[in-house]
This record gives C-alpha cells, sequence and structure tokens, in this order.
C-alpha cells in the first residue's frame, strides 16, 4: 500500500506519519500486560476475525448459490466496500483503478492529450460531443468547437463508444498524432482535425479580469497543482505596479481539492505566522498549518464570493480570512465539509480516501456539518439548501471579536440571496437550450466580435429554434426573461468562439454578486485596518 499525497475534490488530505506508525511497532513489540490482554480479547478489534469470517460465509454462499454467476471485482469493488465506508461518513471513497487514475489526474491538473472537455449528447446513447475546448490546448488551436460530434478517431468509429473509451483514443503521448473526425452543425460533410498531443494544463483559474480598474476579479474553480502560482501571476504584476485597489476571490461552486494550494493561497492574502487551520482525529495528533511566508504587507481589500456548494480547500481558504479578520466573506453558507481524507493506493491500483480527522478554522471552529442520522441524499442536497442555523451551532470570535460559528460550513460576513432560476429559465437550462442553440446560430454565423450582444432578432430566431425542438415558448415568459436570454446566448456563442475565459467574463460582468463585492471592497479595506491595528498591539506586547 502507497500513501498518496494529493487529495480527492472534496478536501485537502493528509498521509500517515511516520511517527504514529513507528509507535504502534513499538506498542506491537512489548508484550501486554494482563490487564492489557483482558482488554484486547474485548476490543473491537479481537471481533474483526470473527466478522471476516462471516462476510466470507455469506459472500461464499452467494457465489454458490446465486441464480446468475457473481462478478467478485463488482461483488467487493462496487459492493462490500463502499457499502462499509457508508457506515463510516459521507466523504469516504473506494476507487477502482480506472476511477483513481482519473482522479489523480483532475489533482494534477495535467495530462498529454489534445485539450478539451467531452461528454455525451444525452443520457440515452453513447454518442459522444465537445463540451469545451481548453485555450491554448491541441483542439482550441485547431478550431473544435463546443457541440461538435465526435464521429470518428484515427478512423476508427466513435459511435456508441462511452465518453471514457473516446477520452482514452484522445489521450496520448506527448507529440503523437490523432485525427478527429467531427460533425458539425452546418456542415453537410465531416470535418477532420490533425491534431498533435500535447502536455494539457487545465488551470484552476478559469477567467480573471478587472471588473473595475485595479479591482482583480479572479474565478477560482478548484485547488490543483498550480493554483498558487496560478494566483501570483494575476496579483504580483498588479501589486507591483501600485495598480491593485481590491480582489474579488470568487470561490462559488468550488469544491476544493489540494490541501497544500489552499495553504499557498491563503498564505498569499495572511500575514506571516497566522495560522490557517488545524486538524486532529483519533489517532491523529493536532497538526497546525500557518502562513509561511505571508502576504509581506500587501493589505489589498478582499472580498471573497462564497455559495452552498463551496467546500472543503475553498472553507478553509474562507474560515482562515474571516477568522483573521483579513477581507469579508459574501454570499450564502458554504457546504460545511470539514473532514481528513488520507488517500492511499493500494496494489492492485485502487484507492481508498478514508477520514482520519477533523479540520478546524484559526479561532476553532468546526467546519464539517452534522452527517448522523442523514441520508446521503439529504446531506448533499436537502440539508445543503437549509443549513443548520446559529442558534445550534457553537459560537467563536475573530481576532478583533467578531462572533462567528462552527459546526455547519461558513457563515458570511455579508448574506446575499442565492442567485435561484425561476421555473422558466429552470425549463431552458435542464434542456441545454442555449448550448444547442450556440451549435444552430454558429453554424449560420461563423464568427461573431468579441463585443458582440444578442439583439431582439436574435431572441426572435431562438424562440423559432425552440418551437422547431417542439418547445413553444409563451411570449409573455420570453419578455419578462429576456435579458436573461440574451446574456445566456451571448455566453455560450462567446465561449465557442473565444474560449471559457472570456464566455465567463460576459456573465460576471452582469452578475449581482460581483456588483455586490465591489461596493464591499471600503467595507473590506477598514476591516482589515482594524486587523492590522489589533495584530500590531499584540505583537508590541509581546
Amino acid at each position: 500500500m502507497v500513501v498518496v499525497g494529493v487529495c480527492a475534490v472534496a478536501g485537502g488530505l493528509y498521509g500517515p506519519r511516520l511517527e504514529i506508525a513507528h509507535a504502534a511497532a513499538q506498542a506491537a513489540l512489548a508484550p501486554p500486560s494482563a490487564a492489557a490482554a483482558a482488554s484486547a480479547a474485548n476490543s473491537p478489534e479481537a471481533q474483526i476475525p470473527s466478522d471476516l469470517r462471516a462476510f466470507a460465509h455469506v459472500y461464499d454462499l452467494v457465489q454458490t448459490n446465486y441464480a446468475a454467476p457473481v462478478n467478485p471485482s463488482k461483488a467487493i469493488y462496487d459492493g462490500a466496500i463502499p457499502g462499509m465506508l457508508r457506515q463510516l461518513d459521507p466523504h469516504s471513497n473506494f476507487w477502482d483503478p480506472q476511477s483513481f487514475a482519473r482522479e489523480l489526474e483532475d489533482q494534477n491538473g495535467r495530462y498529454s492529450g489534445v485539450g478539451m472537455l467531452i461528454g455525451a449528447v444525452d443520457a440515452r446513447d453513447n454518442q459522444c460531443r465537445v463540451v469545451q475546448p481548453f485555450e491554448g490546448t491541441p483542439a482550441f488551436k485547431a478550431g473544435l468547437r463546443p457541440g461538435d460530434l465526435i464521429m470518428a478517431i484515427n478512423g476508427k468509429s466513435a459511435v456508441g463508444l462511452s465518453t471514457e473509451d473516446v477520452a482514452a483514443m484522445l489521450k496520448g503521448p506527448k507529440g503523437t498524432q490523432v485525427q478527429i473526425s467531427v460533425k458539425r452543425v452546418g456542415h453537410p460533410n465531416l470535418l477532420a482535425f490533425n491534431l498533435i498531443r500535447a502536455d494539457v494544463q487545465h488551470d484552476s483559474v478559469d477567467s480573471h479580469f478587472q471588473v473595475e480598474p485595479g479591482v482583480a476579479y479572479i474565478h477560482l474553480t478548484g485547488f490543483t497543482a498550480t493554483s498558487t502560482s496560478e494566483m501570483h501571476a494575476i496579483l504580483d504584476p498588479l501589486e507591483d505596479s501600485g495598480a491593485l485597489r481590491g480582489v474579488i476571490l470568487d470561490l462559488r461552486g468550488n469544491p476544493g481539492g489540494l490541501l497544500n494550494q489552499a495553504q499557498g493561497v491563503a498564505d498569499m492574502l495572511l500575514a506571516k505566522d497566522q495560522v490557517i487551520v488545524s486538524d486532529h482525529g483519533r489517532n491523529s495528533p493536532e497538526h497546525v498549518l500557518v502562513a509561511t511566508h505571508g502576504n509581506g504587507g500587501h493589505d489589498f481589500p478582499l472580498v471573497i464570493l462564497v455559495n452552498n456548494m463551496t467546500a472543503s480547500a475553498a472553507e478553509i481558504v474562507s474560515g482562515s480570512v474571516q477568522d483573521h479578520d483579513r477581507g469579508l466573506i459574501a454570499g450564502q453558507t458554504t457546504f460545511g465539509k470539514g473532514l481528513v481524507q488520507s488517500v492511499m493506493r493500494l496494489d492492485d491500483g485502487t484507492g481508498l480516501a478514508l477520514t482520519t480527522a477533523h479540520y478546524y478554522t484559526p479561532s476553532g471552529r468546526l467546519i464539517q456539518r452534522p452527517y448522523e442520522g442523514v441520508s446521503l441524499y439529504d446531506y448533499f442536497y436537502v440539508h445543503n439548501e437549509h443549513p443548520t442555523p446559529p442558534s445550534q451551532r457553537e459560537v467563536k470570535m475573530t481576532d478583533i471579536g467578531r462572533t462567528v460559528y462552527g459546526g455547519g460550513g461558513i457563515t458570511p460576513d455579508v448574506v446575499l440571496p442565492a442567485d435561484q432560476l425561476n421555473d422558466f429559465q429552470q425549463m431552458l437550462t435542464d434542456r441545454s437550450a442555449f448550448y444547442d442553440f450556440a451549435d444552430e446560430y454558429l453554424g449560420q454565423h461563423e464568427t461573431v466580435q468579441l463585443s458582440w450582444t444578442p439583439d431582439a432578432a436574435t431572441v426572435q430566431q431562438f424562440v423559432t429554434y425552440m418551437a422547431s425542438q417542439h418547445v413553444t415558448l409563451d411570449p409573455k415568459d420570453v419578455a419578462a426573461n429576456a435579458d436573461w436570454i440574451q446574456h445566456q446566448i451571448r455566453f455560450r456563442v462567446i465561449s465557442a468562439l473565444y474560449g471559457l475565459a472570456d464566455g465567463w467574463k460576459t456573465l460576471m460582468e452582469t452578475d449581482p454578486e460581483v456588483a455586490k463585492a465591489v461596493t464591499l471592497l471600503p467595507q473590506a479595506q477598514a476591516l482589515e485596518a482594524r486587523a492590522l491595528q489589533v495584530l500590531a498591539t499584540r505583537q508590541a506586547a509581546r
């Protein structure tokens, strides 16, 4: 068994520590006392052989008597092991070799291939299409577009293959060639693209720009191996030029990632030696992470946007900023995922993520929300929409004495109403209406300017297109949602032509939470000034 120094997207991880293993080994060598022997006989560990025999007996009965042949791998990998882990907590997880390899790839953010996200056309078949080429990759440079149906790869039909099989065919050693044949709306014949595979780096920052002169907006989608360096590349030039007036760090929907990258990003924001996060568990002594470099006095106003899908490593960054009064947290209460998973690579290529400790913010708040007696569905969906009220949570204090709450994620300093779709908008989103219409529109218009905005005629063209798909839109609904429809069309068309970074920018320029965050920067600056005074007073007292 090999411990892997990475973590699942659901949260940061540590491997087992040498001193723990050494202590256990020494204890095993020492002869047990009579009391210890009696205690051991009654311990849960003593029950293990009996339980394993009972499991083996049941498995043998199933294997011998079940009406159809039993697949041993499915019975163990998909049944017994996941079933055992589900009894522990919602985040302990087991991966088969293929799934584990994908998990490691996602965390590293790097692989060799053509650089595009693919997906099934719908849940009923295995026809794959391009979802989004990543900027700067062979697929993007060659002109592949969202919506292109992948018909063949290197002359072999891709029709009927799963997305996993198609992805495997697209990946390969750097410098090798792959030919992709696609079907595109508006083109009667297949289009052929000859690409040279390259090392693909999927950045964790998918969009950043200045929402106002000197105010940097950064959308950090997860914490992968390059998150800290990406943040430095964005902020350092602005700081060096003296042009940085504030930062809006968007962590909405960020599910977490590598702990060392959460530490690196927090280190950029906090003062040197300030605590970022701590963890401890039953067999895991307390482990404290601090800012080893610090922000070097770069105390720009900071607002962090969060929502109920902000989790784990993203909650560590948000919680440390809030506890040290470094900036304002705005949005909705975060997910509340504060379990430390140690990821272990097993000899057969499978992987096990096992909860070994809990995360605590600098003030001592437990990040994890309750999960005992809660179904997985309620835990991930229902409860997430109705977070634990502050009256039922532990109370802690920030550095300057502001009240904060633990045991249920990070409660924002400024609560903003969640951006929820109405029934009409949800219906169009569920049907992938704008995604499909962008294919149709670009089949008739080869390109548009980056500044292009859909007009009333384009909205009417969208209505006509939906009618051709047997979806009749009520004119009153169309009129009431005209601005939203235009924003969605523009996002999809610009993303297809210019990349997701420019597409996302079109949405964020009109996002009400981003606009609110800009107005909160003076308040964040005042909070930071108070925190610096407290910090200076404490340092002087030492």
